[in-house]
């Protein structure tokens, strides 16, 4: 079945980690298209910032995707500026790099807190109104999520994780 979506000018769209790198060459690009923004990063000094240079039709929200809570505030504030949701990107991630016997436990799961759990919870959230009113959820991964590279096995782990999430999520979804 082909998946349908409106055009882009038409769009209601979320993008998490939307102050910097991809996450704000996709909002760029997605306002330049016409699309209603909602901006999700965790300071809110950026996406003001952001939110002043692009203009009109754009929301922000300062959240933590590693937090279930602030990850509904953003679907709320989707709602709640714009009345829908039609495409959900979860971008927000944090690198890392070094040996992975160097380094420290605590790091590797704030790692994992936002580069994995950050998308499981913007996926899960995202998939109550997907479900029931069409859209898309966008994950968005790594070239390290198929092929681990050293110094970045951390990195690279948390996007495998991913990537099987995604998958497993992908099938569910098309039953």
């Amino acid at each position: 079945m082909a998946i349908k979506l409106k055009p882009l000018d038409q769009q209601v769209i979320v993008i998490t980690g939307a102050t910097s790198g991809i996450g704000l060459a996709t909002a760029k690009a997605a306002h330049k298209a016409g699309a209603r923004l909602v901006l999700a990063a965790r300071s809110q000094a950026d996406l003001d910032t952001v939110a002043r240079e692009l203009g009109g039709r754009v929301a922000v929200v300062a959240a933590d995707v590693a937090d279930p809570a602030a990850v509904r505030r953003i679907h709320e504030a989707a709602h709640s500026n714009f009345g829908a949701l039609d495409t959900w990107v979860n971008n927000a991630g944090v690198g890392m790099w070094g040996k992975l016997e160097q380094g420290k436990l605590e790091d590797f799961k704030k790692l994992y807190e936002t580069n994995f759990w950050g998308i499981v919870n913007g996926s899960l959230e995202a998939i109550k109104h997907l479900k029931k009113h069409g859209g898309a959820l966008i994950n968005l991964g790594s070239v390290v999520s198929d092929v681990a590279t050293p110094i970045q096995g951390m990195y690279a782990s948390s996007k495998h994780a991913v990537k099987g999430f995604t998958d497993a999520l992908r099938i569910e979804l098309a039953d």
